[in-house]
């Protein structure tokens, strides 16, 4: 089990470009960031809901209990208005359950072939939960952009590379990471739950 220092907050997952993300945002205000890798004890979370906001709010309930720390979880996904916000929920294994995300997104391309609307916006809700205060909060982040005809890119994971931002001028995958913490989904959620986790973790907020 994980010491269960107030300045600990473990990430309820195993996809390391997202822990990574959430160290780049919480580590410089001055938490220790653990992810689910660190703890191969815990168990795997049955991602059943309907909606990014039962998912990710049933990974964080379970994974606090089973720790008893502090835990933050998301559920994120590609909303694709032509596709009627498909593969939403289903994002990571849109391809299939073991989909890789080359894999996802050749599917994204070959589902959309021929479309001229091609907009879409990244969706994602952030949940933080401590089982032994009782006290959890969840909070929702957005950001718009467009599907490119094919892949660009090589930073970021999963859809990245196909989702053009153009408030950056470029995709998630060209984008180097300060860059896409600007005005990503998982961005905008944390700046809505930093105060929050300051007033609960007792970190002052910059």
């Amino acid at each position: 089990m994980p010491d269960s220092q107030p300045q600990t907050i473990v990430i309820a997952s195993g996809n390391k470009g997202k822990i990574a993300e959430f160290k780049t945002l919480l580590e410089p205000l001055g938490y220790t960031i653990k992810g689910l890798p660190d703890f191969p004890e815990a168990p795997e979370v049955v991602e059943d809901g309907r909606t990014f906001e039962e998912n990710s709010l049933k990974k964080a309930r379970e994974t606090s209990a089973f720790l008893q720390v502090p835990v933050l979880a998301d559920d994120s996904g590609l909303c694709v208005h032509a596709l009627d916000d498909a593969p939403g929920v289903y994002s990571a294994r849109y391809a299939g359950e073991q989909a890789t995300d080359a894999e996802n997104n050749a599917k994204l391309l070959r589902e959309m072939e021929g479309m001229e609307q091609r907009e879409a916006r990244f969706v994602c809700v952030l949940s933080y939960v401590d089982a032994k205060m009782g006290t959890e909060h969840a909070v929702r982040g957005e950001c718009e952009g467009m599907i490119q005809q094919e892949p660009s890119g090589e930073h970021g994971f999963g859809y990245d590379p196909l989702f053009y931002v153009p408030q950056l001028d470029k995709t998630f995958a060209e984008a180097a990471p300060d860059e896409k913490n600007q005005v990503s989904h998982r961005a905008r959620a944390f700046m809505k739950m930093k105060d929050y986790l300051a007033a609960q973790i007792g970190k002052p907020s910059p």
